[in-house]
């Protein structure tokens, strides 16, 4: 593998997406590994005191805090479609996004970007007004904040129209269709779970700007950031092996917000 310089790429994964005494994932070990974590806010997961915990533990880790919103939807963990109305969307983002700041400032941090999950996430890859709303919350909130997305959505789109920072951001572990967007849940190679596999696949997001899709035809995918999803089984291997695979191709990581 040829050295990619100085070029510098964010490891982010979901974390906190567990619920009172319900865990998903290992966030502990995942906060030693990754650059960003996008917290659950409590709409889909999380609860006041895993956010507090996992805050707390990307305090001390170095860790950039993210806000990791959605549908209001604990019981489908955000992972279901939701017509709900744009302006009542863009006040429960906000909602999410203050309530996770509020208890990362408590603990010496705070929350340095903005990152949708599941259906919110694929929804606002084609869905105007839905985009539109997050990018409304954002603004209200705090207009320096990033937005993390996938490359060539609406959001992305909309965010970067009204000013916002943008970061694009691949998926070592998800499968992606020839048109760039990912693999539902319910299809085949939805899931990409071989480490070997994984770590290529990160590798020439971050270095190359590409990725393969479920086709077999490559895709171009140019980001600044790459998620492993803390509750793909075997996260943390996965997540080191990208880590270690990304520093061996002369990559440097680091949080985007970095700085």
């Amino acid at each position: 593998m040829t050295s990619s310089g100085d070029r510098a790429i964010d490891l982010n994964a979901d974390l906190g997406e567990g619920f009172g005494v319900w865990r998903l994932g290992d966030d502990d070990a995942l906060l030693g590994v990754v650059t960003s974590a996008n917290v659950a806010c409590g709409f889909h997961a999380g609860d006041p005191t895993t956010m507090r915990r996992v805050c707390a533990g990307a305090v001390a880790t170095g860790v950039a805090i993210g806000a990791q919103v959605s549908y209001r939807d604990l019981a489908g963990f955000g992972r279901r479609f939701i017509d709900v109305a744009p302006a009542e969307l863009t006040d429960d983002v906000l909602y999410q996004l203050a309530a996770l700041d509020g208890v990362a400032r408590a603990g010496g941090g705070r929350v340095s970007y903005l990152k949708p999950h599941g259906a919110l996430y694929n929804a606002v890859v084609t869905h105007e007004a839905q985009a539109r709303a997050v990018v409304a919350a954002v603004l209200a909130y705090d207009p320096a904040l990033p937005v993390l997305g996938l490359p060539g959505s609406v959001l992305l789109r909309k965010a970067e129209a009204a000013g916002l920072r943008t970061v694009a951001e691949g998926f070592a572990d998800r499968g992606y269709t020839p048109e760039g967007t990912l693999v539902s849940r319910r299809s085949p190679g939805a899931l990409v779970q071989d480490v070997g596999a994984v770590a290529e696949r990160a590798v020439r997001m971050a270095a190359e700007g590409v990725v393969v899709a479920v086709d077999g035809t490559t895709v171009d995918v140019a980001v600044d950031s790459v998620c492993v999803h803390g509750d793909t089984p075997g996260a943390v291997e996965l997540a080191r092996a990208v880590r270690a695979a990304l520093a061996d191709a002369g990559l440097v990581v680091r949080s985007f917000s970095a700085g």
